[in-house]
């Protein structure tokens, strides 16, 4: 089993839904940790790694869907399920920097509103359709999958490097960035 280290290096703004609101004023905030600082759930990157392997294992036909399931774990129309062996932490910032962010109380800089609204055929702003969402401005941030099956090694780096956007609207332009791995560690348990 390996530990692989990556990092995301947004290149836009982007956003990781709290689901939560700021009344009147923000339709939807961000994802914060306890020190007001943004993060990438490690629960968001696993699905959309094990999506990029699903889409790399289609292609690729000697993958063993075994291997993939054990990795990532598994439901079925039955209602079994079982827990994968791989472990994906959260996706922070590096840890020098968010100790100077911390110090110098400059959470807030890191943040900012974006209003859209729906037009019409006429290119009018529909009525009760202006929504403001809160986003992160372009960072990079730091991860880890634990666990890793040694033949599954080669295919996560693939899917890593498979995703180019990630977040809420990636469609329209928000969450565009580029993962790449920074260390791969470990031996066969």
């Amino acid at each position: 089993m390996k530990k692989i280290t990556y990092k995301i290096e947004f290149h836009t703004d982007w956003h990781c839904g709290s689901g939560l609101s700021a009344g009147a004023d923000l339709d939807a905030l961000v994802v914060k940790d306890n020190d007001k600082l943004p993060f990438v759930p490690g629960k968001t990157m696993k699905g959309l790694v094990r999506e990029a392997v699903e889409d790399i294992m289609f292609f690729n036909k000697n993958q063993n869907e075994e291997s993939f399931r054990k990795a990532f774990g598994f439901f079925d129309d039955k209602e079994q399920k079982e827990r994968g062996d791989m472990f994906f932490t959260d996706a922070e910032l590096y840890e020098n920097e968010r100790k100077e962010i911390i110090k110098g109380k400059l959470q807030e800089y890191l943040y900012r509103d974006l209003a859209r609204t729906a037009l019409d055929d006429k290119g009018i702003a529909k009525e009760h359709s202006l929504r403001k969402i809160e986003v992160v401005v372009p960072c990079t941030l730091e991860g880890q999958i634990h666990d890793v099956p040694d033949n599954m090694v080669d295919t996560i780096e693939q899917a890593l490097k498979y995703i180019k956007r990630l977040g809420v609207n990636r469609n329209r332009g928000l969450g565009r960035c580029t993962i790449t791995v920074t260390n791969k560690e470990g031996g066969t348990k």
